[in-house]
C-alpha cells in the first residue's frame, strides 16, 4: 500500500506540531524544513483546521499549533480519514476488471487496508514526535527560523 503525498504532508506537519509543543511555528518555516512546496502545505494546513487538529492564527507571533485533539488523534484514523474510503485497486475505473463480479482479491486487499490503518490506530500524534524523531524534527524547524 502506498499513500498519496497529501497524507504524507499532513503527517509531517503534525509530527513537526507535535515536536514543538506549545509553540507556534508557520507554514513557511516547515515547508521549508520540509522541503516541501509552500502551496501544498497550506491547503494540508486549511484541511488539518478544518478537522480541528490545528489552531491557526494570523499576524505577529501567529501560525499553526497543534489542538489537543490534534496531539490525541489516532494516527490510524487520520489516515483514513485523509486516504478516503477508496479501494486499494480500481476494479471499476475506465477499464473495469474483467473479473469484478467475482473477484476474492478486492476484498481481501480491502481487509489488508483495514489491518494496515488498525495497526496505527493505537499511535497518536503526539507518540510519532517522541524520541528519537522529536528532536531531529525540532533541529529541522528551528534551522529554518
Amino acid at each position: 500500500m502506498r499513500l498519496t503525498k497529501y497524507t504524507d504532508l499532513a503527517l509531517r506537519v503534525v509530527m513537526s506540531l507535535a515536536a514543538i509543543g506549545e509553540e507556534a511555528s508557520t507554514i513557511r518555516k516547515i515547508a521549508d524544513a520540509m522541503q516541501v512546496p509552500y502551496s501544498h502545505l497550506t491547503k494540508v494546513a486549511a484541511q488539518l483546521q478544518h478537522l480541528g487538529l490545528v489552531d491557526s492564527r494570523r499576524g505577529r507571533g501567529g501560525g499553526l499549533m497543534l489542538t489537543e485533539r490534534g496531539r490525541e488523534a489516532s494516527v490510524g484514523g487520520l489516515m483514513r480519514h485523509l486516504e478516503g474510503e477508496g479501494d486499494v485497486v480500481d476494479c471499476e475505473g475506465v477499464t473495469p476488471c474483467p473479473l469484478s463480479g467475482a473477484c476474492r482479491l478486492r476484498s481481501a486487499l480491502r481487509q489488508a487496508q483495514e489491518a494496515f490503518y488498525a495497526s496505527l490506530d493505537s499511535l497518536t500524534v503526539a507518540d510519532l514526535s517522541q524520541s528519537p524523531t522529536g528532536p531531529v524534527l525540532l533541529s529541522l524547524v528551528s534551522t529554518n527560523s
